[in-house]
């Protein structure tokens, strides 16, 4: 009986980002953005302008992804 082949599952990285959001409209444009995006989980800071992704995507994919908003984003490092 062969053997079944087993696939590692994609290691997701959680980065830290810099999002400048001043309301709860702000912070709805993410989500919309990261949403559409896909395969991402992500928590928002919005006290703090943050938003933690995990994420397969590159860092580059991630930030340029947030820029859509049209906010002030810079990316913060590793989480």
């Amino acid at each position: 009986m062969p053997v079944p082949k087993v696939w590692p599952l994609p290691v997701l990285k959680k980065h830290e980002f810099f999002v400048d959001m001043t309301c709860e409209g702000c912070s709805n444009a993410v989500t919309r953005v990261l949403n559409k995006l896909g395969a991402v989980q992500f928590d928002i800071d919005l006290p703090n302008k943050k938003v933690s992704i995990e994420s397969e995507h590159s860092i580059d994919t991630l930030l340029e992804t947030l820029k859509k908003t049209g906010k002030n984003t810079s990316y913060l490092g590793d989480k």
